[in-house]
């Protein structure tokens, strides 16, 4: 496995399936009473945040105090960084304190100088190219309901350039899903980089403008906000974009035919890429990918940070 994990571009399939196979162990533990272990015993994790956070947050922090370990959160505004100290010189101090870092940014490109100066493990809590950690989840979470990853047909509603669908279809093209994105025509992801950071392509990626079409026959649907972190100031012209054809409803559902599940990486703005029906309906499975969140990353550190 990769010394950083920056991205799901580096990992094989093989090395994906491992992870998640490690999750599995884990929830199992968690499940069985087994809330402790000791793989992080005596070591730190400093957590970077320079975005608002929840589940990352919450389920990277408490992974690490499950593992023996002590989680330690920073906000930008409480490191130099925010008095202009360079990134290298961040990344120097914090590895000598901690075992591992673990940064949630606005660039990618913040992550990547982070990585390439530190001594330690760097982990993308989220930026604006990848959000591998919730892929994981997801794919973790889509074993778990249909008991098989290879020739699933998953169509994601969206933003096709959206970092959480960047992941997705990075892991997939490697795991051999069947990818699809609905996506107005100046949101197109691009298919041949997707391509090539998946390098190992067992999959296949499929670009649609018309969401029914992307949905028929496939397994999984999910979608994201319109509006991510960082994007306020494109939220009118977004919403002219997507709404009202690119919204997750009852219906769209029904035209997928069969026993479609729906998921969402949360939080959900409901009514405007989702209805509230959906949501909370019998299809839902957001909040057990919520819950996944936990033992992926817990899967992610025993890997880095194995002795």
């Amino acid at each position: 496995m990769a010394r950083h994990l920056l991205s799901l571009a580096p990992l094989s399939r093989d090395e994906i399936l491992e992870l998640l196979d490690i999750a599995l162990l884990y929830k199992s533990l968690r499940a069985r009473g087994v809330r402790r272990t000791r793989e992080l015993e005596g070591r730190s994790v400093a957590m970077i945040f320079e975005k608002p956070s929840t589940r990352t947050r919450a389920s990277f922090a408490v992974a690490v105090y499950e593992m023996g370990g002590l989680p330690v959160v920073y906000s930008r505004d409480e490191l130099q960084l925010s008095r202009g100290e360079p990134i290298k010189d961040t990344a120097r101090v914090l590895s000598r304190y901690h075992d591992a870092i673990a940064a949630r940014v606005y660039r990618h490109e913040e992550l990547e100088e982070l990585a390439a100066y530190s001594s330690v493990p760097v982990v993308n809590l989220l930026s604006d190219r990848f959000h591998p950690l919730q892929a994981l989840a997801d794919y973790m979470t889509i074993l778990e309901k249909l008991g098989r990853l290879e020739r699933v047909k998953l169509a994601f509603v969206g933003d096709g350039r959206d970092n959480v669908f960047q992941s997705l279809a990075i892991a997939g093209l490697k795991l051999g899903v069947e990818v699809r994105v609905a996506c107005p025509g100046p949101y197109a992801p691009d298919t041949r980089e997707l391509e090539r950071l998946a390098g190992e392509v067992r999959g296949v990626l499929k670009v649609y403008e018309d969401p029914v079409a992307a949905v028929e026959g496939v397994d999984v649907i999910y979608t994201d906000v319109i509006v991510s972190m960082g994007q306020e100031s494109e939220r009118e012209q977004r919403l002219r974009a997507f709404l009202p054809r690119y919204r997750v409803t009852r219906e769209l559902l029904e035209a997928a035919g069969g026993d479609v599940i729906f998921m969402h990486c949360l939080p959900a703005r409901r009514g405007e890429e989702v209805e509230e029906e959906v949501l909370e309906g019998d299809r839902s499975v957001v909040f057990d990918q919520a819950e996944n969140r936990l033992h992926t990353a817990k899967a992610v550190l025993a890997m880095l940070l194995k002795s």
